[in-house]
């Protein structure tokens, strides 16, 4: 049977893809769906694969192109221009030009045509190859058409286009061109317009980009065009109102016209035309109707060529899916007005996806936002496998609307100030707080209030360590407790239920150790900045802080560092032993290999809860896999200069702070009223000493009762393995708690190994996804102003932690198991969290790409005495190992420097 060569717009819809490419099948699917498209035929897919098929060589071209090293630029522009020059000089079979002549002559043999290319990997709502090939326009004449048509089918090798394939993993010989041939339309205007703004992700925004004439001046870059943006409202089914909110008008000093003859021509345009503007209000409003349409036809916002004729016209000329948006959250909240959400994963540290059942644990900790104990939070939301939480209600209640957005600064300074701009937008503070929030809120908050008074005032400061770990510890043996009661469907309904009122039950006990430590910081350097003009001893006296268990940690690891190092064999064999199951066997054959053994089950007897990303349920812990922490060991055992380094530094570090701690008293009470602000210094740098350390309680404590969760998670996931229910225990990973309820209790609906096999899918696509700071119900991302800084031109820019000015190689750390970070090195990462301290023991400065004061990272690099600059966008893609940078602490910058001699 003859393949088809030609196929008239008429018969192609969205299921020719294969045949027609995408920008024909999406033009056949919009002229059949009543859009005003412009009549046309595609040269199909089939002709192509005749034409190539047609000449001996490209079989050894394609064989190349396989192995063509795409990073040698040179190399793909010779062997790119060699495919084009013999393609384009190869004859079209006969058959081919026939049925090409037979469709042109029932077209239309004297209308002009713009002849497209249309690839079969283009216009993709997972990848865009826009702009890729080639687009011929005002063509006339059967010789030229054929001729357009060669051109176009060889633009499938130009150097964009074979680098683009490569990069993005396409087979140069599975994607195939066909050719779009479109009766010309000669426009007054013409442009681009986006059904959703392509900076900001608002999907209540049109933006629209207009010039004369044709529009490839504009997709050329030829010209600046007019931005004209409206928003929409949907008020009913598919009904919209638009109000135009932004006009630029661009320098549009040239225009692209068509020729009578055929062919296009350049010209300059008068002062006026450039000064005004290219469309009216009433085509703006037209072609945003015609965006909301094309966008609901569609099911996904698109980015749409257009033009309007001098009689106005309008004709749409193709559609494709915007692919550059970050994923909306899911769910979307109900009709309620703006909502804001905030990034969980940068205030944990944790960027990267988070496991199906991690957000579906975390959800249920979330302590407001459910209708029932053991429900997962509405106030928790996702999007790309990344969690948010719904801030909306708590701003709307002014006081908290006023505090939050300032405290956040110390989780990150960009979240602090986008927060801050969406709060004080009119259309945010419209909607008015929910009835009886502001109550709910008070008979929590003051309870709390109350207790921080007393430990800040009051208690004595010197008991809080004791207290709060016998506390923590007994909570923990309680959940462990009661998380084995049961079995089953009912064991998951209990771990559900238990965990809906973790924090409830303990956060308000923990949080009055916790947060009199870091209100007397804030206090003490508050005061010594007023009496004393700076708050130097106060930086000094965040070294050491007694109680923190994540500082405890990392002089445990140094602790097993160090009995390795003076046992040269058993660090023989950790370097030989690469099987993470046989990790044990052998050890107590060999020298020293029995001590390093008791002491490092002691270790994660304490600490086997913990690992890199430990707030997402999902990912292994230490005691889950005892291997990945000895790469972090043996870096210790490497790096450290003696024997007990660590402990004397440490020691020193703590020294240095009481010191700190004797002088900035003793300075106050210099100083006029002495004796009364120097007992009051005292009493706040006391309780700062003594209670700032325990910032990491509450976090530790959650997460050894997640441990236990997961423990027990895993246990019932076995048994559902056993029964053949599940095809391994590792995939509960990608079900929530009640889905995994259901399949125990023999109710769920579908097939779980199929929803499993997606999830994983889904999850390995989200993972590379970067998640936004903050974002609105309407997809905008806000990233806020950050304020004008005094770092020198060329600094990057980001928010000082730790004081102090560094200079060093950078190492680029992705993941704390794999690290190869030297003594002395400054660490440049995308986050840290509890799972990476170790690192911090070789680690002279730091570089971070999240975080604020308070985070991770900050904290352990002050206790460090690191200079350290966090929320530094981009850092681990801008720096680059082996570079030689400067960290300033104190501004808040990084120079990238000379190696020096």
């Amino acid at each position: 049977m003859k393949a088809n060569y030609v196929i008239p717009f008429a018969d192609i819809d969205k299921a020719s893809l294969s045949e027609v490419g995408g920008k024909g099948a999406n033009l056949g699917e919009m002229l059949k769906a009543g859009f005003p498209v412009p009549n046309g035929m595609c040269i199909s897919t089939f002709a192509y694969q005749a034409f190539v098929a047609s000449s001996s060589k490209m079989t050894g071209f394609f064989e190349e192109l396989q192995s063509l090293h795409i990073d040698d630029l040179a190399l793909v522009q010779e062997f790119g221009k060699r495919m084009r020059e013999h393609l384009t000089t190869l004859p079209i079979p006969s058959d081919i030009q026939k049925d090409i002549e037979e469709a042109w002559l029932c077209t239309g043999k004297d209308k002009f045509y713009a002849v497209r290319s249309s690839a079969t990997a283009e216009d993709l709502p997972s990848a865009s190859f826009a702009g890729q090939q080639d687009t011929y326009l005002n063509i006339h004449g059967f010789d030229d058409i054929l001729d357009a048509v060669r051109r176009c089918w060889a633009s499938l090798f130009t150097d964009r286009a074979i680098i683009y394939r490569a990069r993005n993993q396409f087979d140069h010989q599975e994607v195939f061109l066909s050719v779009v041939i479109q009766e010309m339309v000669i426009p007054a205007v013409s442009g681009i317009m986006f059904t959703a703004d392509p900076v900001s992700g608002n999907r209540n925004i049109v933006t629209i980009d207009a010039s004369y004439g044709l529009g490839e001046a504009l997709v050329s870059g030829l010209v600046t065009a007019d931005m004209y943006q409206l928003r929409t409202e949907k008020i009913g089914n598919n009904f919209y109102s638009y109000q135009i909110v932004e006009k630029n008008i661009g320098s549009k000093k040239i225009a692209i016209y068509s020729l009578p003859e055929g062919g296009t021509t350049t010209k300059e345009l008068s002062e006026d035309q450039q000064n005004s503007q290219a469309l009216s209000d009433g085509s703006m409003m037209a072609l945003a109707v015609f965006a909301k349409r094309i966008e609901s036809h569609y099911g996904c916002e698109q980015d749409i060529e257009w033009c309007i004729t001098a009689e106005d016209d309008i004709y749409i000329v193709q559609s494709r899916p915007i692919t550059t948006l970050h994923p909306l959250v899911d769910p979307l909240p109900n009709n309620d007005g703006l909502h804001v959400y905030m990034s969980f994963g940068h205030g944990q540290m944790m960027t990267r996806a988070i496991t199906p059942l991690g957000r579906s644990v975390l959800r249920t900790v979330v302590p407001v936002g459910h209708s029932e104990p053991g429900d997962e939070s509405t106030w928790a939301v996702t999007a790309a496998s990344h969690l948010y939480i719904d801030l909306t209600k708590m701003l709307r209640v002014p006081a908290f609307g006023r505090f939050f957005p300032e405290f956040a600064v110390n989780i990150d300074e960009r979240i602090s100030l986008a927060l801050k701009e969406v709060v004080s937008r009119p259309e945010f503070q419209e909607t008015p707080p929910a009835k009886g929030l502001k109550f709910k809120l008070l008979r929590f908050a003051i309870p709390m209030v109350w207790g921080v008074f007393l430990s800040l005032f009051i208690k004595n400061p010197k008991l809080a360590r004791d207290q709060a770990d016998t506390y923590m510890d007994g909570l923990v043996a309680r959940y462990e407790s009661q998380l084995d009661e049961d079995h089953g469907a009912d064991r998951i309904r209990h771990v559900q239920v238990l965990l809906s009122e973790l924090l409830p039950r303990f956060f308000p006990n923990l949080a009055q150790h916790v947060a009199p430590g870091v209100l007397a910081m804030k206090l003490a350097e508050k005061y010594s900045k007023k009496w004393l003009g700076d708050s130097d001893e106060i930086a000094l006296m965040n070294k050491a802080l007694p109680g923190n268990v994540t500082t405890e940690m990392g002089l445990r690891v140094g602790d097993l560092g160090d009995i390795v190092r003076e046992r040269p064999a058993v660090l023989e064999y950790l370097i030989s032993k690469t099987d993470k199951q046989s990790f044990r066997s052998g050890l107590q054959d060999i020298n020293g290999g029995e001590e390093f053994l008791d002491e490092f089950d002691s270790f994660l007897a304490r600490y086997g809860a913990r690992c890199p990303g430990e707030i997402d349920i999902g990912n292994t812990r230490w005691g889950e896999s005892p291997m990945s922490l000895v790469s972090s060991i043996m870096a210790v055992a490497k790096n450290s200069q003696a024997v007990g380094d660590h402990r004397r530094k440490h020691i020193q570090a703590n020294e240095e702070a009481e010191q700190a701690a004797r002088r900035i008293v003793e300075r106050v009470r210099n100083t006029p009223w002495g004796y009364f602000k120097s007992t009051v210094m005292k009493r706040l740098v006391t309780v700062f000493r003594c209670r700032a350390g325990m910032r990491e309680h509450p976090k530790f404590t959650l997460i050894r009762i997640f441990y236990k969760a997961k423990q027990v998670i895993m246990e019932e996931a076995t048994e559902l393995v056993n029964a053949g229910k599940l095809e391994s225990a590792s995939d509960v990973l990608y079900l929530g708690l009640s889905e995994l309820h259901s399949v125990l209790a023999d109710t769920f609906d579908g097939d779980v190994n199929v929803l499993v096999k997606q999830r994983k899918e889904q999850h390995a696509k989200d993972d590379i996804i970067q998640p936004v700071r903050v974002m609105t119900s309407e997809g905008e991302i806000v990233n806020g102003t950050r304020k004008a800084s005094n770092a020198p031109e060329g600094a990057i820019i980001g928010s000082g932690v730790s004081a102090g000015v560094v200079e060093g190689f950078a190492r680029i750390v992705l993941s704390p198991d794999t690290s190869e970070l030297e003594d002395g090195e400054i660490m440049v990462a995308p986050f840290t969290d509890p799972g990476w301290t170790p690192l911090f023991n070789s680690a002279k400065g730091l570089v971070i790409v999240v975080g604020g004061m308070l985070t991770h990272g900050a904290v352990v690099a002050r206790e460090y005495g690191i200079p350290a600059v966090v929320g530094v966008d981009n850092a681990t893609e801008t720096i680059k190992t082996g570079q030689y940078i400067r960290v300033n602490g104190n501004e808040g910058y990084i120079e990238i420097l000379p190696t020096p001699d």
